[in-house]
């Protein structure tokens, strides 16, 4: 579902009790092409001042300044509530049993997932690409919230924005991946029509299928595709040189 926050065009999945997140799109912010224009990522080539400005923009949707990570599409969690954190820490997922601690990542054809306990006392968010997904960060993400509320029993995620199932083209390399996992993955793979040795992958089915093994009860899909959605999403895939949206996730302030 879309919505504004601040001033700034959202989407967003299930309300969930305690628990407060959504992904922004690219509207809302001051950036001209190819970053137009709420480009949240430093690193994407854009101005400076133009990401430090879309991030004041975000900041007033926020109830502090988020935890934000230098991704490597690897499968490493952090606990955003242990003390003397680097800044922008090199991995791709972290978690939170603190309110008002604000959990981001980054992407632009990549998977953003939160996932919360069914009581919202622990949180967690990550960014989730064939490499990160096919490594385990959403099993990692998991485990280390499962660490810090062991009393939980009932889980939930929401995966949101990403490439979708007709835009994802890949080679063995993915699917072997995935397979080495679990075979039953191969049914989220299709030969694309006319091109030997490439197929289709469906990324948001593959995270849901990772997170129902991993114990997670409810999952929900945004079922959009950032690929074809031009006109909301960011989309490396599509442009290569473009901005970064972001998911933004937090428990409930005391």
């Amino acid at each position: 579902m879309e919505r504004v926050m601040e001033g700034l065009p959202v989407v967003t999945g299930p309300a969930w009790a305690g628990v407060n997140y959504f992904c922004t799109t690219r509207a809302g912010g001051v950036g001209v092409a190819p970053h137009d224009t709420l480009n949240l990522g430093r690193r994407a080539g854009d101005d400076p001042d133009t990401v430090a400005e879309n991030r004041r923009r975000l900041r007033a949707a926020l109830p502090a300044e988020p935890l934000w990570l230098r991704q490597v599409h690897g499968s490493d969690v952090i606990d955003a509530d242990a003390a003397d954190l680097p800044d922008e820490p090199a991995l791709d997922a972290s978690v939170t049993a603190q309110p008002g601690r604000v959990l981001a990542v980054m992407v632009a054809d990549c998977l953003p997932v939160v996932i919360a306990d069914a009581d919202g006392r622990v949180l967690g968010a990550a960014h989730a690409g064939w490499r990160g997904l096919s490594g385990g960060v959403l099993e990692n993400t998991l485990a280390a919230m499962r660490a810090k509320a062991p009393g939980a029993t009932a889980w939930r995620a929401w995966v949101g924005p990403g490439i979708g199932p007709d835009a994802f083209e890949v080679g063995r390399d993915v699917l072997d991946a995935f397979m080495a996992y679990d075979p039953a993955a191969e049914r989220y793979f299709r030969p694309r029509p006319g091109v030997p040795g490439k197929w289709l992958a469906d990324l948001a089915g593959l995270a849901e299928f990772r997170l129902c093994r991993a114990g997670v009860q409810d999952v929900t899909l945004s079922g959009l595709c950032t690929v074809a959605d031009a006109g909301r999403f960011f989309s490396y895939r599509r442009d290569s040189e473009t901005g970064r949206m972001a998911l933004l996730a937090w428990l409930d302030p005391d």
